[in-house]
C-alpha cells in the first residue's frame, strides 16, 4: 500500500524512517500547559547533543495523553471519528489492495510474469459506472441541510403527519438532486475525456516480428517500448538501449522532482552492446527490481543473461532508469517495462483525488444547524403554549414540519447554480485568456485565501537561462557591451592563427613543456603583462571549456539504435543549424551558448576530449584528464585539460562565491561584486584557473588513482588529493546567469503580498537557486532578511537551530526538506508556529510528498484556506492536498492542469483571479446565502405569527402551489440576480489589493450579519401578517391575498435593497417576476378573490403594509452608507 511505504527522500538511514512514521502516525499533541520554544532550556554546549540518547530529558517532549472517551465524547463528536472509522475499514475492506512486492521481470516476455499487475492507465476521475449515483448522494446527503429535508419529505408519507400536498417537499429535493447530478456527471465525464487523452498516446513496443504501436494504458509490465526524442515515458522502465553510440541520454525530470537539471541515464551495458536491436529477443534475460518505492532517488536491482558462458550479471541503481511522467530530451531510448499505473513512482507520489468542499459552505452549514434548533425551540413553544394536550408529540412533529421552510431548500440549488455562473464569468474573461475551472463548487475559496504555496520551476520562472554579466575586476560587461567581447576574441584567435594552424598537425609530444609567457599563472606584474584583450580571452576560454555540456546534431542519432561512421560525422563539418545541447544544468547551456555567440563554440565533445571552433573557423582540440563533477557539498566543479596545439595542463574551476572565495588569489573586488549581482537577482559563477606543469599533474594524478583505488574513507581521500590542488588559483571572471521569471511575476506577487497572502516556495531545486529566485522575484523583498536554517539530522541540532531561528524577526526562512523532516518529527507545532510569522518562507528539496505534506500541516496548524499552485507532475499532490488548487498549463505538459481545480496559463492570471473573481464569488454567494435564507425565516415568521392567533393550529398558512411557486417562479430570477452584483469595480480591486484582506476576515457571512438578517425577516413577517389580520375585511381569504401580495412585494424590494451596482438582467428578473405574479393571479381562484383583488381598498392596504415594512430598512441604510461607510465605498467615492 502507497500509504504504508516510508518516505525518506535520500534512502540513508532507515531506523530514521521507522522513528518518523511513528511520530507521523501519533501526532504529538502538546498538554494543558504547552512548552514554547521561549521555555526551551538551552544546552551548554553543541557537545552536550553528542552524548548518550539520555541527554534528550533536558529538552521539552511533547506528551502523548489518552482522550476520555465516554457517551459525553461520543455525543460531542466522537460519533463522526465512529462513522469515519467505519467507513474508511469499509473502503479498505472493499479495496483489498494487495501488497507491492519485488519482481522479476523477463525481457519481451510479458507473459511470464509471476502476479498480474495494475493497469497502465492515468485516472483523475471520483468515480466509476456503479459509484457514481451512491457516491453523489452521500456527498449531499452528508450535509445537514440535505438530509433534513429527506427526513421532511419521507415524513409525508405518514398520513397523521402529512402538512400539504406531497409535490410540494419532493418536487424541490428532487430538483436539487437533480442539478447537483448533471453538474457532478458533466465534471466527471470532462476528468474522463482528459485522462482518455492522456491514456491513448500511441507508443512503439517491440516484438518478435516488428514494431507495433500501442495505447500508453495498454502498456504491460515486461513490454520493450521505444521512446523517440520529446516523448513522454509512459511507465517506470530500465533503460536497455539508445541511439547515441556512448550509450546514455538525458531526460527532463521537471514533470517528477520539479528540477530543471536533465539528467544523464546509462543503458545496460548488456544490452546496449548488442549488435542489433532483435537480438534483445533472441537472448535470455531477465531483470530482478525491488518493490515499488516512493523515492524517487533511489532504485536497487539486478540484470541477469543466463545465455552467456559465464551467466552475466550487472547491477543496476538510479541512473539505469526511465521514471514515468519524465521527457526524453535526447536521442531514441528502449526501455523494459518493470512498474506500471498505481505502482510507478509518480502516481505513488501523488495523492488521490479529494472532494473539496468550500468554506462558505461549511459556515452555511452550521448556520442552517442553528436554523434548525430555532424551528425546534419553535415548535416546543407552540407546544407548550397548547398546554401539551392531546397527541402533542405528533403535533410538535407537526409544526417542525410546518416551519421547515425556515431552513430553505432552494439554498444548495441557488448556491449551486450561482457558482456554475461563477465558473463561467472566469472562464470568460478576457483579461485572462485560457482559464479552465475544473471543480465547479469552491470558486468563492479564491476570496478567502491566506496562504499561497507555489513551485518555482515554471510557475515563478520560464526555465530558460539567459547570459547577462561578465566581470573581470576592472571592467563589466553587460548585455549591451557582448560585440566588444566579440571584437576582442576575433582579435585574438586573428593575431596567432598563421602559427596555430601548423602546430595543429603536429604530436603532442613535441609540444614546449613550459607554457607561453602570455599564460603565465604567476607574474609581478600581471595588470602589465596582460591585455584586457587576452583576459577576456582566457576567460572565455575557461567558460567555454569547464562544464559538462555535449553538443548533439540532429542527423546523426539513428531511430534504430545503429551509429554511423565516424567518416560521415567528419563531414558533417559540425553544422551550425542543427546543433543542440544538452546539459545536467540549464546554467551550463547558457555559459556555453553565450561562448558560441561571441565567437568560442564547443562542436564536439566525447568521454576524452572536446573541440572549440574559434572566430576564424579552426578547430582547437582539448583532451580531458579529469573532471571532478559539481556536487550540492563542494558547490564547485572542476575539468583539467591538455591542449593538443600546445601540450599545456590547466586546471579550470568554476562554482560558489562561498565556495571559490577562499581558493582563489587574494582579490579586493569578488564579494561585492558577487553582492551586486545577487541583488540583481542573477545566478553568480565566479571561473578560475591554475596552469600545471607536467610534472605536477603526473604527481596528481598517481595521488588521485591511489585514493579512489582505498577502501576505507574513499570520497574523503579523493576529496583531500583534489583540495591539494585547489589552492591560489588566478581568478579569470565572474559570470551573472538570469533565470529568466514568467511575465508580471513581481508585480503579481507584490498584489498578493499586499492582498495579505503569505507566500511559500516550495520547490525541489537546490538551496542556492531556490534562494537567488526567491529573490529575483521578490518573493523576499530587498530589505528584509533572509535565515537559511542550516542542515540538521537529530533532535539536539534541530532544537538549537530553532533557537537561533527564534531570535530573528522579519525574516524570510530558507529550509531543507532533510532539516524539514527533522524538525516536523520533533518539533512539529513549534516550527510551523515560527515559520507562520515569516513574511516568506523558502522549501528546498522538497519530494512531491513533502509538498503536500507542508499544505497539510498549515491546514492543520492555523486552519487558514490554503491554495497551491504549480505546472508539474510534481506539484500534483500539494495542489490537491491544498483547499483551493491553481494548475498552470505550460511547456512542461498538462498534469498539475489536469489535476487541479482551476487551470491558467500565465502566473499573472493569479492577481485577476484572486482580487476580482475571488472577491465577488465570496461576496455575491455570501449575500446569495444569506438572503435565500431570509425569504425562508419571513415566511415561517408569519407562519408563526398566523398559527399563534388561530389557537396554536398546526394548520399551514399558505398552501399548494402557492409555497412552490413562492420559492420559484415569483423570487427566484431576482433573487439568482445577485450572482451579478458586484461592490467593487474589477480596476479598483486590482488597485487596491487591501481590500482582500477583509475577505479572509469573513465578514461578509458570519453569526453577526446572519442574526442581523433574523431580526428584518422577524420584523417583516410580523408585519405583514399583523397587518393583514388588521385589515382584512371579513372572509379568511383576503388575508391570504394580502398578506402573500405584500410578500411577494417586500423580497422583491428587499432584492433592491442589497443590489450595489444594478445590471440590465436585475431590472428584467425584478419586472418579469412581478409580471409572472400578477399573471397567476388570474388562474390561483382557489386562493385569490379576483372581485376583492382589483378594488382600490386592496391595493392601498398591499402598499401600506409593504411600505412600512420595508421604508426603514431604506432608511437605515441610507443613514450607515453616510455616517459610516465601508472601506471600498469610500474608494468608488
Amino acid at each position: 500500500m502507497a500509504d504504508s511505504i516510508p518516505l525518506n527522500p535520500m534512502g540513508r538511514n532507515a531506523k530514521k524512517i521507522a522513528h518518523y512514521n511513528a511520530a507521523r502516525r501519533h501526532r504529538y499533541s502538546l498538554d494543558d500547559e504547552p512548552t514554547n520554544l521561549d521555555e526551551m532550556p538551552l544546552m551548554m554546549s553543541e557537545e552536550g547533543f553528542e552524548n548518550d540518547e539520555s541527554d534528550y530529558q533536558t529538552l521539552p517532549r511533547a506528551r502523548v495523553h489518552q482522550r476520555q472517551r465516554g457517551l459525553c465524547w461520543f455525543l460531542t463528536g466522537g460519533w463522526k471519528f465512529f462513522c469515519g472509522s467505519c467507513c474508511d475499514c469499509l473502503a479498505r475492506t472493499c479495496r483489498r489492495r494487495k501488497e507491492l512486492r519485488a519482481r522479476t521481470v523477463w525481457l519481451g516476455h510479458p507473459e511470464k510474469c509471476e502476479e498480474k499487475y495494475p493497469k497502465n492507465g492515468i485516472k483523475n476521475q471520483k468515480y466509476n459506472f456503479l459509484t457514481f449515483v451512491p457516491g453523489v448522494l452521500y456527498q449531499q446527503f452528508k450535509f445537514f441541510l440535505n438530509l433534513y429535508f429527506l427526513v421532511v419529505a419521507c415524513s409525508q408519507f405518514v398520513p397523521a403527519l402529512k402538512i400539504g400536498y406531497l409535490y410540494t417537499y419532493w418536487a424541490p429535493l428532487g430538483f436539487v438532486l437533480a442539478v447537483t447530478m448533471v453538474r457532478e456527471a458533466v465534471d466527471e465525464f470532462w476528468r474522463y475525456q482528459r485522462d482518455k487523452e492522456m491514456n491513448s498516446q500511441l507508443y512503439s513496443k517491440l516484438t518478435v516480428r516488428g514494431k507495433v504501436q500501442v495505447k500508453s494504458s495498454d502498456i504491460q509490465v515486461g513490454d520493450l517500448i521505444v521512446v523517440e526524442k520529446n516523448q513522454r515515458i509512459p511507465a517506470d522502465m530500465i533503460f536497455l538501449r539508445t541511439s547515441d553510440k556512448a550509450g546514455s541520454c538525458f531526460i527532463r525530470t521537471d514533470q517528477l522532482d520539479g528540477e530543471t537539471d536533465w539528467k544523464l541515464k546509462v543503458a545496460v551495458v548488456c544490452t546496449q552492446r548488442l549488435p542489433a536491436l532483435g537480438d534483445l529477443f533472441t537472448i535470455s534475460a531477465y531483470v530482478y527490481a525491488q518493490k515499488p518505492q516512493l523515492d524517487i532517488h533511489s532504485f536497487e536491482g539486478n540484470f541477469t543473461r543466463e545465455d552467456g558462458d559465464p551467466q552475466v550479471h550487472e547491477s543496476l541503481s538510479i541512473e539505469n532508469t526511465l521514471w514515468a511522467s519524465t521527457v526524453v530530451a535526447s536521442g531514441t531510448v528502449i526501455g523494459l517495462v518493470i512498474y506500471t499505473g498505481k505502482e510507478t513512482r509518480s502516481v505513488l507520489n501523488t495523492s488521490s483525488p479529494k472532494n473539496k468542499v468550500g468554506l462558505l459552505d461549511l459556515e452555511l452549514n452550521r448556520l442552517t444547524k442553528a436554523l434548525f434548533l430555532a424551528q425546534v425551540v419553535l415548535a416546543v413553544v407552540m407546544v407548550a403554549l397548547q398546554g401539551f394536550v392531546g397527541p402533542w408529540f405528533r403535533n410538535l412533529f407537526r409544526f417542525v414540519v410546518l416551519f421547515s421552510y425556515i431552513i430553505p431548500i432552494s439554498l444548495r440549488v441557488n448556491l449551486d447554480m450561482g457558482k456554475s455562473a461563477y465558473g463561467w464569468m472566469i472562464m470568460k474573461d478576457e483579461n485572462i485568456p485560457g482559464t479552465v475551472v475544473r471543480t465547479s463548487t469552491i470558486p468563492e475559496e479564491l476570496g478567502r485565501l491566506v496562504y499561497l504555496l507555489t513551485d518555482k520551476t515554471g510557475t515563478l520562472t520560464q526555465n530558460e537561462m539567459v547570459f547577462k554579466r561578465l566581470h573581470l575586476g576592472t571592467v563589466s560587461y553587460g548585455t549591451d557591451t557582448m560585440d566588444e567581447i566579440q571584437s576582442h576574441m576575433m582579435q585574438s584567435y586573428a593575431q596567432p592563427s598563421s602559427q596555430a594552424r601548423p602546430s595543429n598537425s603536429g604530436a603532442s609530444s613535441v609540444t614546449p613543456r613550459k607554457p607561453p609567457p602570455t599564460f603565465a599563472a604567476k607574474s609581478a606584474t600581471p595588470k602589465v603583462r596582460k591585455s584586457v584583450s587576452s583576459r577576456i580571452h582566457e576567460a572565455v576560454k575557461a567558460i567555454a571549456l569547464c562544464h559538462n555540456v555535449t553538443p548533439v546534431y540532429e542527423s546523426r542519432a539513428s531511430v534504430t539504435g545503429e551509429t554511423e561512421s565516424a567518416a560521415a560525422e567528419a563531414d558533417q563539418d559540425f553544422d551550425d543549424g542543427n546543433r543542440t545541447y544538452q546539459a545536467s544544468s540549464p546554467d551550463e547551456v547558457a555559459l556555453v551558448r553565450w561562448t558560441e555567440s561571441v565567437g568560442l563554440t564547443l562542436v564536439n565533445r566525447d568521454l576524452t576530449s572536446m573541440q572549440l571552433k574559434t572566430p576564424a573557423g579552426q578547430i582547437l582540440t582539448y583532451y580531458i584528464l579529469q573532471i571532478f563533477p559539481f556536487t550540492s557539498e563542494s558547490k564547485r566543479m572542476g575539468v583539467i585539460v591538455r591542449e593538443e596545439a600546445t601540450g599545456e595542463v590547466t586546471f579550470y574551476m568554476k562554482g560558489a562565491d562561498v565556495a571559490m572565495a577562499s581558493i582563489v588569489q587574494y582579490n579586493d573586488w569578488l564579494e561585492e561584486e558577487c553582492g551586486n549581482m545577487a541583488r540583481e537577482g542573477l545566478r553568480t559563477l565566479v571561473v578560475a584557473k591554475k596552469s600545471l606543469s607536467e610534472e605536477q599533474y603526473t604527481d596528481f594524478e598517481n595521488r588521485y588513482n591511489q585514493a579512489k583505488l582505498s577502501i576505507h574513507d574513499r570520497t574523503m581521500k579523493v576529496s583531500t588529493v583534489v583540495e591539494s590542488l585547489e589552492r591560489e588559483l588566478e581568478l579569470l571572471c565572474l559570470t551573472g546567469v538570469e533565470d529568466q521569471l514568467q511575465a508580471d511575476v513581481r508585480p503579481t506577487l507584490e498584489l498578493l503580498r499586499n492582498a495579505g497572502i503569505k507566500i511559500w516556495m516550495l520547490t525541489g531545486d537546490k538551496l542556492e537557486t531556490a534562494t537567488c529566485i526567491a529573490k529575483s522575484s521578490h518573493l523576499v523583498s530587498r530589505s528584509q532578511d533572509i535565515h537559511v536554517f542550516r542542515p540538521v539530522s537529530n533532535r539536539g541540532e534541530a532544537h538549537l537551530e530553532l533557537n537561533a531561528f527564534r531570535k530573528k524577526h522579519d525574516c524570510a526562512l530558507v529550509i531543507s526538506g532533510d532539516s524539514l523532516e527533522v524538525c516536523l518529527q520533533y518539533y512539529e507545532h513549534e516550527f510551523v508556529e515560527l515559520a507562520c510569522q515569516c513574511p516568506a518562507v523558502v522549501c528546498c528539496r522538497c519530494s512531491p510528498t513533502q509538498k503536500a505534506q507542508i499544505v497539510q500541516l498549515l491546514k492543520q496548524h492555523t486552519e487558514n484556506r490554503t491554495c497551491a499552485i504549480g505546472d508539474g507532475g510534481n506539484d500534483v499532490s500539494m495542489i490537491q492536498a491544498a483547499d483551493c488548487g491553481i494548475g498552470i498549463e505550460g511547456k512542461e505538459g498538462k498534469q498539475a492542469s489536469l489535476a487541479a481545480d482551476f487551470s491558467i496559463t500565465q502566473f499573472k492570471h493569479i492577481g485577476r483571479l484572486l482580487m476580482v473573481h475571488g472577491r465577488n464569488s465570496y461576496k455575491r454567494s455570501a449575500a446569495l446565502g444569506q438572503f435565500v435564507m431570509h425569504r425562508g425565516m419571513i415566511i415561517s415568521t408569519m407562519q408563526a405569527v398566523f398559527s399563534s392567533i388561530f389557537y396554536f393550529a398546526s394548520v399551514p398558512l399558505y398552501q399548494g402551489f402557492l409555497m412552490v411557486g413562492y420559492s420559484t417562479i415569483y423570487t427566484m430570477f431576482p433573487v439568482f440576480s445577485l450572482v451579478l452584483d458586484q461592490d467593487v469595480k474589477p480596476e479598483m480591486a486590482l488597485l487596491y489589493p487591501e481590500l482582500y484582506k477583509d475577505l479572509t476576515k469573513g465578514r461578509s457571512l458570519s453569526f453577526k450579519t446572519f442574526l442581523i438578517w433574523v431580526l428584518i425577516s422577524i420584523y417583516q413577517g410580523g408585519i405583514l401578517m399583523y397587518g393583514a389580520l388588521l385589515l382584512f375585511e371579513s372572509e379568511f381569504v383576503h388575508v391570504v391575498a394580502i398578506s402573500f401580495t405584500a410578500l411577494i412585494l417586500t423580497e422583491l424590494l428587499m432584492v433592491a435593497l442589497n443590489i450595489r451596482s444594478w445590471h440590465w438582467l436585475m431590472v428584467l428578473a425584478e419586472f418579469l417576476s412581478l409580471g409572472c405574479y400578477v399573471a397567476s393571479l388570474a388562474f390561483l381562484n382557489e386562493y385569490f378573490d379576483l372581485a376583492f383583488i382589483t378594488t382600490p381598498a386592496f391595493l392601498w392596504k398591499v402598499t401600506a403594509m409593504t411600505v412600512v415594512s420595508c421604508l426603514p430598512l431604506y432608511i437605515i441604510k441610507y443613514l450607515k452608507r453616510k455616517f459610516s461607510p465601508p472601506s471600498y465605498s469610500k474608494l468608488s467615492s
